[in-house]
């Protein structure tokens, strides 16, 4: 009854958090933690924060020995569930949210149970979590898509995101792992999903990604696009860490879209794509655009409400006949500032639900 009480205490302690972890009826959430935290790992942990906090203080607040609190600490470090540094009153610890957090850091823990544990759950919780704005991520265009004649914005120039980066690696989606757990995977390519840092190294020899220099970043970027998939990144302008592939057929935010409805799970880029009627043959487009924007008569035609511009259309037209084109500026979102924006918007829009 009381490892209940513990996990219990920390699903309400996530769901405090801006990005949220909404309680179901069945009760998956705490199914959730119980398959990756100890009953002794949730108690200590509902007492954290998003924010860096002393190992020391946060021990005392939880009513354990400091060294137990040590121990606790690394055995959920080591599953990826929250995140040390090292401050001035000596170790510091803070709480990953669940997403974009501790789910995924279970890539390489990712099994048939706990890939049903979320399925169940996300069924249950994807409106009350994607529904929320500012959105997770936003959709950041494919390069090559955009007319050679308008200005590439730089929070929108992917290439220059990444090429800014002094370290590099490529992960497998978490996403795509777990529907092909669940006998539901798609085509689109598994290791896909780039971490960039500012600090050189610091991805070498980590076992569960593989450290690449910025040729081979910018190699993966290509093999993405050509496959079809959407370039997201976190829904701000400051520091970006990490460039997420995307398809609606696996991945836990744009499956929002066709199986939630939620037709702003993710925030548009500032783009939408335009097509030169006489240069355009009818081909497969249509099928290509995984946010139904594209309707294929005779010629392609573009809802430019509906498109998030993401630019995959004009990346795989043989023709050349589609590229992105610069929404008016008051269709344009006003994107968070920085991480710390997005999180006081998204605090906020949630207290107003």
């Amino acid at each position: 009854m009381q490892s209940q009480e513990n996990y219990r205490a920390l699903a309400q302690r996530l769901d405090s958090f801006p990005q949220g972890f909404p309680a179901t009826k069945s009760g998956k959430e705490l199914e959730i933690l119980a398959y990756l935290f100890s009953p002794e790992e949730a108690h200590f942990a509902s007492h954290l924060s998003l924010k860096y906090e002393s190992l020391v203080e946060i021990t005392r607040i939880a009513g354990i020995p400091v060294s137990e609190g040590r121990q606790l600490a690394k055995s959920m470090v080591s599953k990826g569930l929250i995140s040390l540094n090292r401050g001035e009153s000596g170790i510091e610890m803070r709480l990953f949210p669940f997403i974009v957090g501790f789910y995924e850091n279970q890539v390489s823990r990712m099994d048939e149970t706990f890939a049903q544990l979320f399925e169940d759950y996300y069924r249950e919780a994807s409106f009350d979590l994607l529904s929320v704005e500012p959105q997770f991520h936003r959709v950041i265009p494919v390069n090559a898509s955009i007319n050679a004649a308008i200005e590439i914005l730089p929070e929108e120039n992917v290439s220059e995101l990444i090429s800014r980066k002094k370290a590099w690696a490529v992960l497998d989606c978490v996403c795509r792992k777990q529907q092909a757990l669940l006998g539901k995977g798609c085509e689109h390519p598994l290791r896909v999903c780039l971490a960039m840092s500012d600090v050189p190294g610091v991805f070498d020899g980590q076992e569960e990604m593989e450290a690449l220099d910025l040729d081979g970043a910018l190699s993966v970027l290509d093999k993405a696009a050509r496959s079809g998939l959407v370039h997201t990144v976190s829904n701000h302008k400051g520091d970006i860490s990490y460039v997420c592939n995307c398809c609606t057929c696996s991945c836990g935010l744009l499956r929002g879209i066709a199986e939630a409805n939620i037709a702003n799970v993710v925030a548009r880029s500032s783009y939408f794509a335009t097509v030169d009627e006489d240069l355009c043959i009818g081909c497969d487009c249509e099928v290509m655009c995984q946010f139904g924007a594209v309707t294929l008569i005779e010629v392609a035609e573009v809802n430019e409400t509906v498109c998030v511009g993401c630019g995959v259309c004009a990346r795989i037209c043989p023709e050349g006949a589609i590229t992105l084109a610069m929404r008016a500026p008051e269709d344009v979102l006003n994107m968070p500032k920085s991480s710390n924006d997005w999180l006081t918007q998204r605090e906020s829009a949630r207290h107003q639900r």
